[in-house]
């Protein structure tokens, strides 16, 4: 920026002289914001033949970027090429001196004369003001204030911009504005952030009228550490009114374009003079780097010129090395004397993998997962008891860490590895700061040092390096953190050569190695060959590290970084042994060593796969007393299931409730009842068995409701059972009487959430009430003396009225109705008893329907039988007593023959029976006598000897019976 610029800030700027005895200028603005134009003469004496005063234009008018204002016509033009205009802004971005309109000075602040003047001290000390640099100006870097002002007079709001560059926290960078009432920009705001790599930008806004912008910076020096200047670019003011005149653009850069704005760089190899259209190229054996206005010639290629790096291992286990110019390449290769650049692509075995890391199937290097540690090769899992070592070891480079970075300030990647080590390429200049940057986000001790931790170490970093120099090299090491800064500088130093700082405090460090090779400012590369090398960094208990080893430790809780024992077992006190807890327990999470970390699971709950708490599948079997077993299923009542209190009111009268929120029970991969906060930027979520939220209608916000204040009543389940209290948790049936004599099904639970009112916690009871009558699922009540759940802030009771709540029926549950027999139909018919205390399970069987017979077919069917069975009985008696008379005949006959005398036997043909005989038995006289005769004679008296009188047939009267038979045939 000329001198012309500032003229046109401070007062109405010259136009081009139109002859040489005056020129235009406006006059100052009144209070309708006009203004005249009139001619001022050149030369004093000169009062006479000056154009009349004529009238301006409006004191707001400008003209846009490219353009100026002619005072000649009052009308913007645009500029012509190789100029640029910013329009009613104007820039400062060339430094090789201090333009006239900004003022430095510098003052003392390290005792002594309060404000003796810096800017006068001996010759040999550095001055202590903001110094040119071409592209930039450097402020002071010794124990003074260097204060960069500049005043600028704006007839509208406006900005001002500027890029910075503040890498070391030794020196305080401020920047602020005055107005015209001398106010000065915040405190707060008014202080620059340091800037790690790169230029930072920066942007305020400036009110219309006076302002002045300082910039501002005061350093201090600690014993052997040398501080780095902040550095400022391209200032850039918007807001004045006009500018009158376009600016040449300046030396390597040009403008093609009439009305450019900005100028624009000449590229590499390239250059131009100032005002310049074009860029021109270098001839071939000349260079130019980017921005130039003159070609230098190519000096001979040297070892310096090159430098080497590694490609990533291959899948065989290989890397390349590779061997690259420096860019951008300003070296002769050609001409006598000069090197050439070596082959590259030569294999070498690639280093190990760093410790905590281990190698992939495609030969690169992965950290181990959490609670792995590794030698570089494979992870392997720290054994039960122990934890790993975090940290980070870095002494193989064979690629750049994924936390570490390296740049200077116009490029990047100047640290380059080197398999055994990382070192540093040579720069565009060897004044620049090359810098490798590590930032660790915190540090914690391991849990075995925890309590010792006073005389603990928190953190250590320990690096090997070596520099190599041959001009008046600088080696520093920086740790920063949000409330400490530390700084140590090296000289030349050998091989191996150790250093190691304790980090003191539990916050994110930046780390940070920087080279810089003379402070003898030269655009050519004289100590190129200087090279700053390390070995090997190794920093100790860093978060989210890596483990390089274990290290025994005692597990004390479930969060411990100590690896703990498989689900199901406790680790045995100080032994690092692990035994199996008995059947249907879960693992304390707060105490996991010893027996008495297993937790017997309450009734009628299971352990969960992790041991970790005890689960209801929703299912349940009660034996009641004299009776037969109860059987539940809850699970359509499994499902979240919210009610809410009743209304609530505050001082003010804002209507809300109390939300509940209730998971019953459920397997492994429920899901939980959630409660959560949607009116702070929290959003804060609890989730549970059971939880309680206050919510506000939604009419008092967007929100369908608001909710807020959750917190869990119940994250773990206790038991299930019909008892009324259980592990000191009790629910008494006076909070829900009953006249049923079915019992209610209690879910105990408790929270591990305490506060100063609950310090045991809080818990929660559900009571389950068997109602047949209630087909709504959440039918939920709160005790009637307790109307929002709680008498005392910290038990909750609530009950449950379901028909899912009763027992499953079964074939206890009904009777059977048989109906009479009607016209051969009978029914069988299944009701419930009553009263009807079941739901679900077997249903009511079908109504039977079978065949039957009447009462009067069987009645007549008895009288026929007996009939028949009578008439067959006398049958048989008459047909016996027949057969007994005649034996008694025969008897009779055969004593009758036998003369009377004892135990002889008659004569054969006198009163033998004969075969065949029985066929004359109707020989008798009964044969012919009618039948009431024959019955007459068959109820004859006996004789005296007991037998009875039978007449026997004489052989004359059967002779005469066969004459007579013979007459009558």
């Amino acid at each position: 920026m000329t001198d012309k610029s500032s003229c046109c800030l401070q007062r109405a700027a010259a136009t081009p002289k139109l002859n040489s005895d005056y020129h235009f200028e406006y006059t100052e603005c009144d209070v309708l914001g006009s203004r005249w134009r009139v001619a001022v003469p050149n030369k004093a004496d000169t009062c006479t033949g000056l154009p009349d005063p004529v009238k301006g234009t409006q004191c707001t008018f400008s003209c846009s970027e490219g353009e100026f204002l002619d005072m000649q016509s009052q009308q913007c033009q645009k500029c012509a090429a190789g100029t640029y205009s910013l329009g009613t802004s104007v820039a400062f971005d060339e430094w090789d001196s201090l333009p006239t309109s900004f003022v430095t000075h510098g003052v003392t602040t390290n005792g002594g004369d309060g404000h003796t003047d810096c800017s006068k001290l001996v010759h040999t000390v550095p001055l202590s003001t903001w110094t040119p640099k071409d592209d930039y100006i450097a402020s002071n870097t010794d124990e003074c204030t260097a204060v960069l002002s500049y005043a600028v007079s704006l007839k509208q709001p406006g900005t001002v911009s500027f890029e910075y560059f503040y890498p070391d926290n030794s020196i305080y960078f401020e920047f602020f504005v005055q107005n015209d009432q001398c106010q000065s920009t915040d405190s707060e705001s008014r202080w620059m952030k340091t800037s790690e790599n790169n230029w930072s930008k920066y942007r305020v806004d400036l009110n219309n009228g006076n302002n002045v912008l300082y910039w501002r910076t005061t350093g201090y020096t600690l014993q052997g550490s040398v501080v780095k200047p902040v550095l400022l670019r391209n200032i850039a003011i918007s807001g004045v009114a006009y500018t009158s005149e376009c600016f040449h653009c300046k030396p390597g850069t040009h403008s093609a374009k009439p009305g450019s704005a900005r100028c624009a760089p000449c590229p590499a190899d390239t250059y131009s003079t100032k005002g310049a259209t074009v860029c021109h190229q270098c001839e071939l054996d000349k260079y130019a780097e980017a921005g130039s206005g003159s070609c230098k010639p190519r000096p001979a290629c040297t070892n310096s010129d090159y430098f080497y790096t590694h490609t990533p291992c291959d899948s065989e286990g290989k890397t390349r090395l590779m061997y690259k110019w420096i860019e951008p390449k300003i070296c002769n290769e050609t001409i006598e004397g000069a090197v050439s650049l070596p082959a590259s692509g030569e294999k070498q075995t690639c280093p190990p993998c760093n410790p905590g890391f281990f190698v992939t199937n495609s030969s690169t290097c992965e950290p181990c997962t959490h609670g792995f540690y590794s030698n570089g090769t494979a992870c392997a899992e720290c054994p039960v008891g122990t934890e790993p070592v975090m940290g980070f070891e870095y002494k193989w480079w064979n690629t750049m860490p994924s936390n570490m970075k390296s740049s200077i300030y116009r490029r990047e990647f100047t640290w380059e590895v080197a398999g055994e080590y990382v070192y540093t390429t040579p720069g565009d200049q060897d004044t620049d700061y090359m810098m490798l940057v590590l930032t660790v986000s915190g540090y914690r001790l391991p849990q075995s040092m925890a309590k010792d931790s006073e005389r603990s170490e928190l953190s250590r970093i320990t690096f090997v390096f070596e520099t190599t120099c041959t001009a008046d090299c600088k080696f520093y090491f920086l740790a920063v953190s949000e409330n400490n800064r530390f700084c140590h500088m090296y000289g030349s130093a050998p091989r191996n050569s150790p250093y190691a700082y304790l980090i003191q405090s539990n916050s994110t460090v930046t780390f940070t190695w920087t080279f810089k090779r003379t402070d003898e400012f030269n655009m050519e590369r004289k100590y190129s060959g200087d090279v700053a090398k390390i070995y090997s960094i190794h920093i100790t208990n860093v978060i989210g590290g890596v483990a390089s080893q274990c290290r025994r430790c005692a597990l004390s809780s479930a969060n411990s970084a100590c690896v703990p024992c498989p689900p199901g077992h406790y680790m045995v006190s100080g032994t690092g042994v692990c035994r199996r807890c008995s059947v249907n327990t879960f693992i304390r999470a707060d105490q996991p060593v010893g027996e008495a970390a297993c937790v017997q699971c309450g009734p009628n709950t299971r352990t969960n796969k992790a041991y970790s708490a005890c689960l209801s599948d929703c299912t349940l079997d009660v034996q009641t007393r004299g009776g037969a077993p109860l059987h539940y299923d809850f699970s359509p009542l499994s499902n979240v299931t919210s009610f809410h209190s009743s209304p609530r009111f505050t001082t003010k009268g804002l209507r809300y409730f109390h939300h509940f929120n209730v998971g019953l029970c459920g397997k492994e991969g429920r899901v939980p009842a959630t409660c959560v906060d949607n009116v702070t930027e929290s959003g804060r979520e609890v989730k549970g068995y059971v939880c309680q939220s206050t919510v506000v209608p939604s009419e008092i916000r967007s929100q369908s409701v608001v909710s807020s204040q959750p917190f869990l009543i119940g994250d773990s389940l206790v038991g299930v059972t019909t008892d009324t209290a259980l592990s000191g948790i009790s629910s008494p049936k006076w909070l829900f009487p009953s006249e049923s004599s079915l019992p209610d099904v209690v879910f105990y639970y408790k929270s591990s959430e305490t506060t100063q009112a609950c310090k045991r916690g809080r818990s929660a009871t559900i009571r389950l009430r068997c109602n047949p009558t209630v087909t709504a699922k959440d039918h939920i009540t709160l005790p009637s003396n307790c109307s929002e759940g709680t008498c005392d802030g910290c038990s909750f009771h609530f009950l449950w009225e379901s028909q899912h709540a009763c027992p499953l029926c079964t074939k206890n549950h009904y009777r059977e109705i048989v109906s009479a027999c009607i016209q051969g139909i009978q029914k069988t018919t299944y009701v419930w008893q009553q009263p009807l205390q079941c739901y679900g399970g077997e249903s009511l069987p079908a109504q039977k329907v079978s065949a039957c017979v009447t009462l009067d077919f069987w009645l007549k069917f008895g009288v026929s039988t007996g009939t028949i069975a009578a008439v067959l009985l006398i049958s048989i008696s008459c047909y016996f007593w027949k057969k007994t008379r005649k034996l008694q005949y025969k008897y009779s006959k055969l004593m009758m023959s036998s003369g009377g005398k004892e135990c002889e036997l008659p004569t054969a043909d006198s009163c033998a029976i004969m075969e065949g005989e029985d066929a004359e038995d109707d020989l008798m006289d009964l044969t012919k006598k009618p039948f009431f005769t024959k019955i007459k004679s068959f109820s004859r008296e006996r004789t005296s000897d007991g037998f009875d009188s039978v007449p026997l047939k004489s052989s004359s009267l059967l002779h005469q019976r066969d004459e007579e038979d013979s007459d009558d045939a």
